[in-house]
């Protein structure tokens, strides 16, 4: 008799926009009472539409899904662990910037805007970015690393990799 254990797949599954959480829930529910081999089900927030399931085949999760409202349908292929491992890694936004860095405020009064990094202070996780945009005079802001997504990385500004001289 073999001890083959069975892999495991990632599967991606579409959802009403917005109903992540609550399809992931049910879904591990039913895959529970039915005593399906589903691992695992995750609903990261960054992703909208999607949970991913982990199962042993596709037709497990199409049996998980069946019913669940919410659940549109599973995506044809597979996910790859590696592509679903960075929604479980998170590290700070911070880590990630670099003065001179063109970044993009994603919350608050200036949302939308493009804007350069000047200074930053990894301890408080706050940023100081000038304005790019025309009519706003170049007043630094400080905001929180949080509010800003990095659109491109610009200039020698500390930290932004090992160069050989």
């Amino acid at each position: 008799m073999s001890k083959e254990k069975h892999k495991t797949l990632i599967f991606a599954v579409r959802t009403t926009s917005g109903q992540e959480k609550t399809v992931a829930e049910m879904v591990a529910s039913r895959a529970g009472v039915k005593k399906l081999p589903v691992s695992s089900v995750l609903a990261p927030e960054v992703i909208k539409g999607y949970v991913f399931v982990e199962a042993v085949g596709p037709h497990f999760v199409d049996e998980a899904i069946s019913g669940v409202r919410h659940a549109r349908a599973r995506t044809r292929g597979m996910i790859t662990a590696s592509a679903v491992e960075r929604f479980i890694i998170t590290k700070p936004v911070i880590e990630e910037l670099n003065t001179d860095n063109l970044v993009e405020i994603v919350g608050g009064p200036f949302r939308g805007l493009k804007a350069k990094i000047t200074h930053i202070d990894k301890v408080k996780e706050e940023v100081t970015i000038e304005l790019l945009e025309e009519g706003f005079a170049t007043l630094p802001i400080t905001v929180h690393a949080d509010y800003v997504k990095l659109v491109e990385r610009t200039g020698g500004g500390k930290g932004g990799g090992e160069e050989g001289s």
